[in-house]
């Protein structure tokens, strides 16, 4: 998808503006941009995907794609996968002719070295996706260099899911759906949906009923390393522990000791707002359902909320008039907003957001996911009054790369 992006020649963003010398009353100089890679970046492997965020994941290919070398950071709980590939990167690039170096692997346990990898002064740009807590280390780190760089976080997020009146019409199926999606990998996906709220009253009754009749079906799975599922444990005792908060539902552990069971838990909306404690990201297969009365309690909730990755309404047209209410809340708090269905399984695709408002991300502009994800290892250049020979291809008044340019404020679209 990214090779399609590059040969396109759309990253670029090539823009040109004429030189207008007879304008009155100050002549316009002829001006060119085009966007042109950051310099080497550090990507920093996730515990929950060895693959699809780790090191040839999409931090890494979006940059590759860009022009930036990649040093890409292990993740401890994998490392043996983490050599594996990046051994068929580097292969692929000598195989292809890329400069040595152009991608290499860094491998230890601790903070030490990501840290040290970030204070680099060759490094322009950090990738990650984690915990908040080493989202922020790194923004730190990042922002105490003489010459700071920009940390492209993706940290936690408890992804509301929104639940109207008319969508409870068959409460048993949307109960088995959100288990589905709430257990599924052990709930370890940072789209899971860990926050679900529910109006008040029979139906929502009804909804309850059936989660706590599937959620006592489900077996935990094993999770991926023993930190996990300790915080997992913690953070689920921690939501339990609250005064106005029951156990709505909790599954059987698996066999290992590293497969905790999946809980869901239940709360009206002033407890969830009285305590922080409530607020936060539980990674893992739990879930905390939050009962709102009347349209206003549930604006309120969601505009003191902190970002989210995604927002979920489930609703039907007779919900249309309540749903254009909460929209443009939910703009502001979320980088996808989902109609139906539920907001695990990220598509990688061109109009894909997964991002976020702080402090779901550190960087509110961007996505990690999606062929977008390349703005973020590029910065525009504009250059004036050059003579055409020494302009790069793109900018130069044939366009021998035929890329797509807009030209005086008209879109010139590359051949086809």
């Amino acid at each position: 998808m990214f090779a399609e992006l590059v040969r396109s020649g759309d990253a670029l963003g090539v823009r040109v503006d004429s030189a207008l010398p007879d304008r009155l009353p100050l002549a316009r100089a002829d001006l060119r941009l085009r966007k042109i890679p950051v310099g080497p970046v550090a990507v920093f492997g996730a515990s929950n995907f060895p693959l699809a965020f780790s090191v040839a994941g999409g931090d890494t290919a979006s940059a590759l794609a860009a022009g930036c070398p990649v040093i890409a950071k292990a993740h401890p709980a994998h490392p043996g996968t983490s050599e594996l590939v990046a051994r068929a990167v580097v292969s692929a690039a000598e195989r292809t002719g890329m400069p040595a170096g152009v991608f290499s692997l860094l491998v230890g346990r601790g903070t030490e070295v990501g840290q040290n990898l970030v204070r680099d002064p060759r490094i322009m740009a950090v990738g990650f996706t984690g915990s908040r807590a080493g989202g922020m280390a790194l923004v730190r780190a990042a922002n105490s260099r003489p010459v700071p760089i920009p940390v492209h976080a993706e940290m936690s997020a408890v992804n509301p899911v929104i639940v109207l009146d008319e969508a409870l019409a068959d409460p048993a199926a949307l109960a088995a759906a959100y288990v589905t999606s709430l257990t599924s990998g052990s709930g370890q996906f940072c789209t899971n949906p860990g926050l679900l709220l529910l109006p008040t009253g029979a139906a929502g009754d009804a909804f309850c009923a059936a989660v706590a009749r599937t959620v006592a079906d489900t077996t935990g799975r094993v999770m991926l390393t023993p930190g996990i599922t300790e915080a997992y444990v913690e953070g689920s005792k921690r939501w339990a522990a609250v005064h106005g908060v029951s156990t709505l539902a909790q599954g059987t552990p698996g066999e290992s000791p590293y497969a905790p069971s999946p809980v869901v838990l239940e709360c009206d909306v002033a407890t969830y707002t009285a305590h922080e404690d409530l607020t936060g990201e539980v990674f893992g297969a739990a879930g905390l359902v939050v009962r709102w009365s009347g349209l206003e309690e549930l604006l309120g909730l969601l505009e003191g909320m902190d970002g989210q990755l995604t927002a979920t309404i489930h609703g039907t047209n007779a919900d249309l008039k309540t749903a254009m209410r909460l929209l443009p809340v939910l703009e502001d708090l979320a980088g996808r907003i989902l109609w139906g269905g539920w907001p695990t399984g990220v598509e990688v695709c061109n109009a894909m957001v997964h991002g976020g408002p702080w402090p779901a991300t550190s960087a509110p502009g961007t996505t990690s996911v999606g062929t977008l994800a390349i703005e973020r290892w590029l910065r525009p250049v504009c250059y004036q009054s050059f003579p055409d020979a020494l302009l790069p291809e793109e900018l130069r008044a044939i366009n021998p790369l035929g890329v797509t340019r807009l030209v005086d404020g008209t879109l010139e679209l590359r051949p086809r």
